[in-house]
C-alpha cells in the first residue's frame, strides 16, 4: 500500500467513526466519510492534475468534524465564524497526526495544513480549489434540503456568498448541477 492509501485508509477509518449518518443511493454512510469521498471526488474532477497534497487534503478537510459541536459554541455570527475557526485548526492538527503517524514529511504536512485551513484563499490555486470543491459539495448535496429550512432572501443570501467564494470554473461547474426547480430559480437569482 502506497503513503497516501495509507493515509486515505487511516482518515477514513476516523471519519466512519461519525456518530451522524447520511442516506445516499438508499445506503447508508457515516457523513463525515461520505462527504471526504465527495470531495475527493470533485477535487479529481476540478483538478485532474492535483498534487498529493491537495488530495490529501480533500481527504480530511473535515476529519472529526462532529468533536466539536457546533451547538458547543454561541449563537450569531460571532460564534459561528469562532466555531469555524476552531475546527479548521482542529481538522488540520488530526492531519498533522496521522500523517506523522504514517512518515510524512514536514513540508507536504504544511502544505496539507495551509489547504485545510484555507490559508490565502482567492491567491492560492489549490485553496481555491478546495473552496471551490467544498461549495459545490454542499451545491450537490446540501442545497436543496437547506431551501426548506430558509426564508427566500435568506437563501438568495446564502448562495450569493456561496458564489462569491468561488473561481470562474467553480461556478460554471455549479451552473451544470442537477437543482430542483426552486433550487434553480433561486440560484438564478442569485447569480445575476
Amino acid at each position: 500500500m502506497t503513503k497516501i492509501d495509507q493515509a486515505f485508509a487511516l482518515f477514513d477509518a476516523y471519519n466512519r467513526q461519525s456518530p451522524i449518518h447520511i442516506s445516499n443511493s438508499g445506503q447508508d454512510y457515516p457523513i463525515e466519510y461520505f462527504y471526504a469521498i465527495k470531495l475527493h471526488e470533485w477535487i479529481k474532477e476540478l483538478r485532474p492534475d492535483a498534487t498529493e497534497a491537495l488530495l490529501l487534503a480533500s481527504r480530511c478537510q473535515h476529519i472529526g468534524r462532529w468533536e466539536i459541536p457546533r451547538d458547543s459554541y454561541p449563537e450569531g455570527r460571532v460564534g459561528y465564524l469562532t466555531w469555524r475557526s476552531d475546527l479548521a485548526k482542529f481538522h488540520a492538527q488530526k492531519a498533522e497526526e496521522i500523517l506523522l503517524s504514517i512518515g510524512y514529511d514536514e513540508t507536504t504536512i504544511k502544505r496539507v495544513k495551509e489547504i485545510v485551513q484555507k490559508k490565502a484563499i482567492k491567491k492560492d490555486a489549490e485553496v481555491q480549489t478546495m473552496e471551490d470543491a467544498l461549495c459545490l459539495l454542499f451545491l450537490q448535496y446540501q442545497y436543496d434540503e437547506l431551501i426548506a429550512k430558509q426564508s427566500e432572501e435568506k437563501m438568495i443570501a446564502i448562495l450569493q456568498k456561496t458564489l462569491s467564494k468561488m473561481s470562474e470554473q467553480g461556478i460554471q461547474t455549479a451552473l451544470t448541477l442537477g437543482y430542483s426547480t426552486e433550487g434553480q430559480r433561486l440560484l438564478k437569482i442569485a447569480s445575476s
